[in-house]
């Protein structure tokens, strides 16, 4: 994904969250960085995904009920792989006397979907209302105890074999233990990894690079009971303290595309175009080809030749496709520290309960350049409840919470090398902060210079919020309310160092565009470096559960959520008043702390229902169907940091060269537009919602298997959609000369629609085996670019301004199959099973579990560009090439995407090539993993475990290149990692 504007990538990042290698289903996942935050919830498989998000440092936070809350940082690129999160089970006290509250909804019926659609946030489920205060109230357990068999809402589906379910308890694991005789328990467990035991990087070339050394660790120490101290305190409060030190590398080969010696003297002799002739390069100011396609060496701009001293020479030839290849790695350094505390106090009727964890995680991440780029991210997160028992049937709980969480991001030359002021590049920011290259962007493939923003962020919420419980007969009505005050103090710069495009337009290369200085766009924003922003948000709900009769359980309510505009402590923000039809426009500046520019959307009612009914008596037959409406609660934080980025607040530009103000390295970011805004919203833009629905009907077969079908529905309005007002096709005349263009504006006019089919077939543990297949056919479509993310480049902004619906295509997270399935093998349970072998052979083979994860879907979509910039504008990447008709839709060997299939778009139009029109790759994983417990006397229990992600070393691939006319157009730029082997070790007591 190449952008003229801001230089922010994007990909997609999964994960998986599972408990004993079993899949999670419904937890919360929330990834946090400096001033955003993105939340889903994983599906039934564990999964989860966040589409579309920036890659950089963030921080991710997975929370189940009866789960300790899991945070660790995570540097998501286009590398990284998919993640396996391995949750730990709250102890047994815990679970049963309290759980730190979550914000009700109606409950399994709408769990049973996958996660709703990327940003839009689902509140956390707990398993039913009536249990959340049956938790609390122990009388109130007796008295619902007989209706709890025949209540439709049943754990993880129809599962009435505890044994196969994720929830139960492992032998020997919290309270659940052999010959229990202490309050106290606890482990000391370590993992252990080396680049000797995983498989070489993936090679683009025939030839393989130097293997990166590394060993990873993982050391981790728990400690659980209740706090004594004989003659002082003889009743305290029941703590839980654990530790996790993490040392992670991620090691990657990447192949790019160098300057050749004889082309960093300025000689294209040697250079082929497309079409494997000789590349003509023609001057631009004498309109004539070079003489030999030679540049003189007195035409090279000073500029161009102190950054080329930067590019590594090519070190292998792939044909003119790769000629230069290095490992690079990614080192992760992490220390967390988790406490939890429960108190009972007046014989059961008050409880505190609560938790400190805090996590500091070091990132080092290393490019095909050899520059590191360092971050520094500690979080803090405190959670403090109070509930209390009025009677029998109502209970009360208040609870208070404070997070806050800092980063700091260091790009490898700053205060180290001035590269852009060494060089002679002027009109970027120049502080020590912000030393280093603009970022370079080539059209045919050749690598482009690029390092971090410097960043000093904290963010900081409080919340408080309280919830009362009443039963009443067959009905448990739960409601209540929060209230937040959010902070992002933002200090850092949306693009310091200026970004250059390179396409060829001045002599037909852009690598002889470059060495002549002269860029096509150019786009800068810097000032106005600290940032405060503010933004309470409310929430009240109000939910029944009422057991209908003993074959049908309703679940309905409705919760309101209103999220404020974010506004600046300074008032700080800058937007556009634009006239009708964007004739004209004039900037307006927040009137003070309190104006956000945007009017407040406060229609956030969301009404929610569900049911589950058994239809047969004395069936296993289970219908359960459900509806609601689910608001995006995070869409004003990027929009108020790019209003905190514009004029007169900064300096901003997005400009391409001409006549009257042709680009050169030297000039441009001094130009005399310079002042210009370059994004605006629309001040009355409307919140983002979706409709969810989704019906299941499961059934229980002979031989312990369970069949379930699923469809889910997804319909989501006011969404987000980016355009470029007043914009025209390459080669057409701009019928409205005189109105402003050059901006990007966002309103909220967009939809989506994703429905899904599944079916899911499942073994329940038997003589040691449980396994799961799901396979699931899916559709998702929508018009909203600008859906999973507010940015300033081509990935998000429509190509035709005046014809939205046109972007009307697959979404980017659509994916049309995806097979999934597991396995857990345990040897010596059951007769068949060989639980009756004892002896030697009985000790060698009996306790042997065996996982495996099986993931195989097809590719996600791609949209073919063709780079250039939007006339009157500096973006590039929204402008999309025609497709060739009469052109086989055949795909060539090694490729992935037919480069004879489309042309640069006829003059005067617009692209006929549709949005997200390409297939990618398909997806393939399988893990694998071995282990055994051991125990020692009654009270220590010894646990040893290997895992292999990617067993199979099966190559799969992670990018294309979807840039059309680039000689790389259709290969694979990026392959997913290869094999990676860790074993881990654990004495728990």
């Amino acid at each position: 994904m190449l952008a003229a504007h801001v230089g922010i990538a994007a990909t997609d990042h999964y994960g998986r969250v599972t408990f004993a290698g079993v899949p999670v289903p419904g937890a919360t996942v929330t990834a946090i960085q400096q001033q955003q935050q993105r939340v889903t919830v994983t599906d039934q498989q564990g999964f989860y995904r966040f589409a579309n998000i920036a890659e950089g440092a963030w921080t991710l936070r997975i929370e189940m009920l009866g789960f300790a809350t899991l945070s660790q940082g995570v540097t998501i690129g286009a590398e990284t792989p998919p993640r396996v999160w391995e949750l730990t089970l709250l102890p047994f006290e815990e679970i049963t006397r309290g759980l730190p509250p979550s914000v009700p909804e109606p409950k399994e019926a709408l769990r049973a979907s996958s996660s709703p659609p990327s940003g839009f946030q689902r509140a956390q489920v707990i398993t039913s209302v009536g249990a959340g205060a049956i938790a609390n109230d122990p009388a109130a357990a007796d008295a619902d105890r007989n209706q709890s068999a025949a209540d439709g809402f049943l754990i993880n589906g129809s599962v009435n074999n505890g044994a196969a379910s994720p929830f139960a308890q492992l032998a020997a694991f919290g309270n659940n233990r052999r010959g229990a005789r202490s309050l106290y328990n606890g482990g000391l467990g370590v993992l252990l990894g080396n680049s000797a035991w995983d498989a070489r990087p993936f090679s683009f070339t025939s030839q393989q690079t130097a293997k990166p050394s590394y060993s990873d660790v993982q050391i981790l120490g728990s400690f659980a009971g209740p706090l004594k101290i004989p003659g002082v305190l003889e009743n305290g409060p029941t703590l839980f303290l654990g530790y996790q030190r993490t040392v992670d590398h991620s090691a990657t080969t990447q192949s790019a595309l160098m300057p050749t010696p004889l082309e960093r003297a300025g000689n294209f002799s040697q250079t082929p175009d497309r079409s494997g002739r000789p590349l003509q390069i023609v001057d631009p100011v004498t309109g004539l080809p070079f003489a030999g396609n030679m540049i003189p060496a007195s035409r090279i701009s000073p500029q161009a030749a102190s950054l080329l001293h930067y590019y590594p020479l090519p070190n292998v030839d792939a044909g003119g496709q790769y000629n230069y290849q290095t490992p690079t790695l990614v080192t992760t350094h992490q220390d967390a520290v988790q406490s939890r505390f429960t108190k009972v106090l007046d014989g059961g009727r008050h409880q505190l309960f609560g938790n400190v964890a805090y996590q500091r995680t070091t990132t080092d991440t290393s490019n095909l350049f050899a520059f590191v780029d360092s971050s520094r991210v500690s979080g803090l997160d405190t959670t403090f409840n109070w509930s209390h028992r009025l009677s029998q049937f109502r209970s009360v709980r208040l609870r208070y919470q404070f997070t806050r969480l800092t980063t700091n991001v260091t790009p490898y030359f700053a205060n180290r090398t001035n590269v852009s002021g060494d060089a002679g590049i002027g009109g970027n920011n120049q502080d020590p902060i912000n030393w280093g290259p603009p970022r370079l962007i080539f059209s045919s493939g050749i690598a482009g210079v690029s390092t971090a923003q410097d960043a000093q962020n904290r963010n900081q919420t409080q919340a408080w919020g309280g919830e009362s419980l009443w039963g009443r007969g067959r009905h448990n009505i739960t409601f209540g309310g929060d209230i937040r005050r959010q902070q992002w103090n933002v200090f850092s710069q949306q693009d310091a160092r200026g970004t250059l495009a390179f396409t060829g337009a001045a002599t037909g290369s852009d690598l002889a565009d470059f060495l002549l200085g002269v860029p096509h766009t150019s786009s800068i924003a810097f000032g106005n470096a600290d940032k405060y922003l503010r933004a309470p948000a409310y929430d009240a709900y109000v939910t029944d559960d009422w057991r209908v009769n003993p074959v049908l359980t309703v679940n309905g309510g409705v919760r309101w959520e209103f999220e404020a505009p974010v506004t600046e402590r300074l008032g700080r923000l800058v937007n556009l008043d634009v006239a009708p039809g964007f004739t004209a426009i004039n900037p307006v500046v927040a009137a003070g702390h309190r104006d956000s520019l945007l009017r407040p959307d406060r229609r956030g009612v969301q009404p929610r229902v569900g049911l589950a009914l058994r239809p047969v008596a004395g069936s296993s037959l289970v219908v359960r169907a459900g509806y609601g409406i689910y608001r995006n609660t995070s869409v004003y934080q990027p929009i108020a940091l790019l209003l905190a980025q514009q004029p007169p607040l900064s300096n901003t530009l997005s400009v391409e060269t001409s006549a009257a103000h042709p680009l050169t390295l030297a000039n441009a970011f001094a130009m005399p537009s310079a002042t210009a805004n370059t994004f605006a919203v629309d001040p009355g833009l409307r919140v983002g919602y979706a409709h969810n629905w989704q019906v299941l009907v499961q059934r229980d077969l002979p031989a312990s298997l369970t069949i379930a079908a699923t469809y889910l529905g997804t319909k989501g309005s006011h969404l987000l959609q980016e355009f470029l007002p007043n914009t025209v096709p390459l080669g057409a005349v701009n019928p409205c000369s005189t109105c402003p263009e050059g901006f990007v504006y966002l309103t909220s006019n967009g939809h989506s629609n994703k429905h899904t089919g599944q079916i899911q077939l499942r073994r329940r543990l038997r003589n040691g085996l449980t396994a799961m297949v799901q396979y699931a056919l899916s559709k998702a479509t929508d018009d909203a670019g600008a859906f999973t993310g507010v940015r300033l480049d081509g990935a998000a902004i429509a190509q035709d301004w005046q014809h939205l619906e046109a972007e009307e295509g697959p979404s980017n997270f659509d994916q049309r199959h995806l097979l999934t399935a597991q396995l857990q093998y345990t040897t010596g349970v059951g007769v068949s099973g060989g639980g009756m072998l004892d002896g030697v052979r009985g000790t060698l083979f009996n306790g042997w579990t065996v996982t495996s994860q099986l993931t195989a879907g097809s590719g996600l979509p791609l949209t073919p560009v063709y780079l250039t910039s939007v006339a009157g504008t500096g973006v590039t990447g929204t402008i999309r090439p025609n497709v060739t008709s009469g052109v086989s839709d055949a795909v060539p060997s090694g490729l992935f995407i037919n480069p004879s299939a489309y042309t640069a778009p006829t003059p005067g139009q617009w692209g006929n090539a549709g949005r997200n029109s390409v297939t990618g790759p398909r997806q393939f994983s399988f893990d694998a993993g071995l282990g055994r417990s051991f125990l020692w006397g009654d009270r220590l229990t010894l646990d040893w475990r290997i895992n292999a992600t990617n067993v199979l070393n099966r190559v799969t691939y992670a990018n294309v290149n979807a840039i059309v006319l680039s000689p790389q157009f259709g290969l694979p730029t990026l392959a997913n990692p290869m094999r990676k082997v860790q074993s881990t070790l654990r004495v728990r007591f």
